[in-house]
């Protein structure tokens, strides 16, 4: 081979860091440090305990996450509830289209009168549950604004 192509060869493996992390430092914990410092590690919500541990030593931030299951379970079945009200609200229409279709305008506005009351009905629960919404965000959801460090 010419001595020009070995010069172009390029060689292989990775690319290397500009700054690279090479010196390491051990510590060691107790049970209780140990459990407290996963638990923090756990709330951080990052995936990498090196990183953490630099986080927290150097006091960059760090984002927690708490997970409220009973505020996810309400949320989930607010949710559900939401969709069905949708379908019933799609359902409705649908109805009334098919009263004006195929009966007499008399026997419509009868089946609508007696439609009107059950609507009326649903109207109060829908309030009632946005009562609860806000009453269970008043109780469970406090929101502070400041962020867990």
């Amino acid at each position: 081979m010419d001595l020009n192509t070995k010069l172009k060869q390029k060689k292989g493996g990775r690319i290397p860091k500009n700054d690279p992390s090479i010196h390491r430092h051990v510590f060691r914990l107790n049970d209780q440090e140990n459990a407290r410092l996963l638990s923090l590690f756990e709330a951080s919500g990052m995936t990498n305990k090196a990183k953490f541990i630099i986080a927290v030593l150097f006091g960059k931030e760090i984002k927690t996450v708490k997970m409220d299951k009973a505020a996810m379970d309400y949320y989930m079945r607010l949710t559900t509830f939401y969709g069905q009200f949708r379908a019933i609200g799609v359902n409705y229409n649908q109805v009334i289209k098919i009263l004006y279709r195929s009966l007499s305008e008399k026997k419509a506005a009868a089946y609508l009168f007696k439609l009107e009351k059950e609507t009326t009905e649903m109207a109060k629960l829908c309030q009632e549950i946005i009562r609860l919404t806000q009453e269970f965000e008043e109780k469970y959801l406090k929101y502070t604004g400041n962020n867990d460090r």
